[in-house]
């Protein structure tokens, strides 16, 4: 309750003018972000809006402190601090967004000569690998949907820092998503072998019928992609110890029989295609490893008779006119 006044005080003393917390190096519930003076407002937004959506996604309260004697001082040069109220996970995963923020319009600020690092820290800690310029640009994917991916997947923090990968969380966590990223970057060259998962707590192991892996994985991957953004999981084909392929699901989250999140919730999708295949090449009498253009056709046309109503209403509208006439 002591800290909920406090910040509720600093919170409505921003409008009266510069705020600074006294002692703010003693306390264990913030985290201080040097800011360069041109960044500022990138940072910021207009009207604090992009602060204001750090601190929601994070659950913690931000903002720039400066003694009142300070006031104007460090425009064009130098830097501010920025300090960030909150449990550690949320202060940590707010000052990794921030940093990478910086980072992109000011290269170099925050990862000149830093090196990799792997913590043994069992509790809560950050490692960190240095990425190549074409690792960094497959492991983002298109919008940050892949590096969201592993991060949801492996219960991590994983942000991009210029170059280099911050991943955050309890020794599982990080270790979980280093595995995850390192496997990621393997299937640029081929095919990855994980020879056994059975002693992991994180991993399905699915075998595939050689006839429905092609429907299952879709053009490019397009099938898996939808799935695990639905799911929050990460899954490929990969090879046992035996040379065999099967498909690997994986996640912090096991899921269950009702949730539309976890493992279990993929299995579920990957099954349902499953099924639909064998049974659209049963009434075929048989057919071939691959999607079958009407299928296509038919699915692309329901999405889009879902997704546009006018249409319908346009379809309806022409058709009691011709029953009139």
């Amino acid at each position: 309750r002591k800290r909920a006044r406090e910040y509720m005080k600093w919170l409505f003393e921003q409008l009266e003018g510069p705020v600074w917390v006294e002692g703010w190096e003693d306390r264990d519930d913030c985290t201080m972000v040097d800011v360069p003076s041109d960044c500022i407002g990138y940072i910021t937004g207009a009207r604090r809006a992009t602060l204001g959506v750090m601190e929601e996604e994070w659950g913690v309260l931000m903002f720039f402190m400066n003694k009142t004697e300070d006031k104007g001082r460090g425009r064009g040069g130098g830097s501010e601090k920025l300090i960030i109220f909150g449990p550690t996970r949320g202060r940590r995963g707010a000052e990794l967004k921030i940093m990478s923020s910086v980072e992109t319009k000011t290269p170099g600020f925050f990862t000149k000569g830093v090196r990799e690092k792997t913590s043994d820290e069992r509790g809560f800690d950050t490692d960190r690998l240095i990425l190549q310029d074409d690792e960094l640009s497959y492991s983002l994917g298109k919008q940050g949907t892949t590096r969201k991916k592993l991060e949801g997947a492996a219960g991590a923090i994983l942000a991009y820092v210029g170059h280099v990968a911050f991943i955050a969380g309890d020794r599982k966590q990080r270790r979980r998503c280093q595995e995850f990223l390192k496997w990621l970057l393997a299937q640029r060259r081929g095919s990855v072998t994980i020879k056994d998962v059975s002693g992991r707590d994180d991993a399905t192991e699915m075998h595939v019928p050689e006839n429905c892996k092609g429907w299952v994985t879709g053009n490019r991957g397009s099938e898996l992609r939808r799935m695990e953004a639905e799911t929050g999981t990460y899954m490929f084909m990969a090879l046992d110890a035996r040379g065999d392929e099967r498909l690997i699901i994986f996640c912090h989250n096991a899921g269950s029989k009702v949730s539309d999140k976890g493992r279990m919730a993929a299995e579920r999708l990957v099954n349902e295609l499953i099924q639909e295949k064998l049974r659209d090449d049963g009434g075929r009498g048989g057919g071939k490893d691959s999607r079958s253009p009407s299928r296509r056709r038919g699915r692309s046309d329901s999405r889009r008779r879902q997704r546009s109503p006018s249409r319908r209403r346009g379809r309806s509208n022409s058709r009691s006119r011709s029953r009139r006439r």
